[in-house]
C-alpha cells in the first residue's frame, strides 16, 4: 500500500510530534515538581538519555533496511538525527545554564576534573556540522563529501557511550546495554560493505568475459 505525499506529511507531523513527547513528559514533571530532589541532576540525566536513545534509533534505520529490506523509515533519517541534535543541546544547556549558571569560569575549572564532560562536548561538537549541513541544499551541493561528513556520526556515537560510561562510574549495566546497541548496529553496517566490496571483486573485469556462475548466488 503506497502513501501519498500528503499522507507521508501527515505521517511525518505524528512522527515529529512522538519525538516531543520526551520534553513534554519533563516540562511536566518539572512544573509538578516530580523531578526529585535533585531536578536539574535529573534533567540532565534525561536530556543525555534521549539524545542517545534518538541517536541509536538514527543509527538503526539502515540496518532495518539492510536485515528486512524495510525502507519507508528512510524517510525520517533527518529527523531522527536533528532530535538527536535537539535533545543533545538541551543537555547542554541544562548543564551550562542550570548547572552552571553559564559561569564560564567555574565550567572551565570542572572539565578537568571530569573526563567525561570534554568528551561529551566533544561528541556534541562532532554533532553540530551534521545539522548544519542536514538541509537539502547542503546534500546537493557537498554531494558525495557529505556521505563522508556524516560517517562523524559514529565517531560521535562512540564518544557518547564513553561518556555514559565515565559519568555512571559504578552501575554500567545501563551504559553496557547501549554500547551492545551501538555495536550491533555498527556491525550490520561493517559485514555489509564488506560484503558489497567482496561482490565488487568478483564481478568480471570486462565485458567479454563470462560472469562467474557463483556470483548469482545470493549470500545465505
Amino acid at each position: 500500500m503506497r502513501i501519498k505525499r500528503g499522507g507521508w506529511r501527515i505521517v511525518k507531523l505524528i512522527v515529529f510530534l512522538i519525538s516531543l513527547l520526551p520534553l513534554g513528559r519533563m516540562v511536566f514533571d518539572a512544573v509538578h515538581n516530580n523531578l526529585g530532589a535533585n531536578p536539574i541532576q535529573m534533567l540532565q540525566y534525561r536530556t543525555g538519555d534521549w539524545a542517545l536513545r534518538f541517536l541509536l534509533i538514527t543509527l538503526a534505520l539502515t540496518p532495518l533496511k539492510i536485515l528486512f529490506g524495510i525502507v519507508f523509515q528512510m524517510r525520517f533519517r533527518r529527523m531522527m538525527g536533528l532530535f538527536v541534535f535537539f535533545y543533545a543541546s538541551l543537555h547542554l544547556i541544562v548543564y551550562v545554564g542550570l548547572d552552571q549558571s553559564f559561569s564560564w569560569a567555574y565550567i572551565l575549572e570542572d572539565v578537568p576534573k571530569s573526563p567525561y564532560i570534554l568528551v561529551g562536548l566533544s561528541a556534541f561538537l562532532l554533532l553540530v556540522p551534521l545539522a548544519l549541513t542536514s538541509t537539502r541544499r547542503m546534500i546537493q551541493r557537498l554531494g558525495r563529501n557529505w556521505q563522508r561528513l556524516h560517517q562523524l556520526v559514529y565517531l560521535a556515537a562512540v564518544l557518547v557511550i564513553v561518556h555514559f560510561f565515565w559519568l555512571v562510574k559504578a552501575d554500567l549495566k545501563e551504559p553496557a546495554i547501549y554500547a551492545g546497541a551501538l555495536a550491533f548496529l555498527l556491525g550490520v553496517r561493517v559485514v555489509h560493505a564488506r560484503r558489497k566490496i567482496e561482490v565488487r571483486r568478483r564481478k568480471p573485469k570486462d565485458r567479454n568475459q563470462k560472469p562467474d556462475a557463483r556470483i548469482l548466488i545470493p549470500d545465505s
